[in-house]
């Protein structure tokens, strides 16, 4: 059974409003939001963000996961505005596709994950090999993580994994309207 598509009136006053970058200040910020949102009914989570933290993003989107399953009789919303990069693509694809909106002209930008590290070798060859290891097990559990949101994000779109692994490492822009007719989001307002 999918949810009725929301109009530009539902979100005329967004319970949760959040912007700039996605860190511990913006999480902070949204926990005392949604702590005091209505545990039913409509709950907008409106957010623009040029991006930030992508663990952030994820404690934020578990929030809204474990907070649907406490609140069945609550519908948390998506409302991007402006911009959804990066990590804000993030939290967005804790939501289900059906409660993900777009303000018109909004561009979400999906990317992979980021590293810079030096990585300093010196002492016994075998330490050095663990430490080389440590770095490749770093990132092959951070392409595991991207992976899962990817996953997450294009759930019940046209959208293949296979697309978005070819398009994520060169920084994938799309219009709102092209998000849309993509199946990312409900409906762009």
């Amino acid at each position: 059974m999918s949810l009725p598509l929301l109009t530009a009136r539902d979100f005329e006053y967004p319970a949760i409003k959040l912007s700039g970058v996605v860190d511990h200040g913006m999480y902070l910020h949204f926990g005392n939001c949604l702590a005091g949102s209505p545990q039913q009914g409509l709950v907008v989570v409106e957010i623009s963000t040029l991006g930030g933290d992508p663990e952030i993003a994820r404690m934020m989107g578990e929030d809204i996961r474990f907070q649907s399953d406490l609140y069945p009789d609550r519908r948390l919303v998506f409302l991007g505005k402006t911009a959804v990069y990066s990590a804000g693509a993030t939290f967005m694809s804790f939501f289900a596709q059906e409660n993900r909106y777009l303000a018109r002209g909004t561009r979400v930008m999906i990317h992979e994950r980021l590293i810079t590290k030096d990585i300093h070798l010196q002492g016994p060859l075998s330490t050095c090999i663990a430490t080389l290891k440590a770095a490749l097990n770093e990132i092959e559990a951070s392409i595991e993580i991207q992976n899962e949101g990817f996953a997450n994000l294009i759930l019940g779109s046209q959208v293949s994994m296979e697309d978005v692994l070819r398009r994520a490492p060169e920084n994938w822009y799309l219009e709102a309207n092209e998000a849309a007719s993509l199946g990312l989001v409900a409906a762009v307002l």
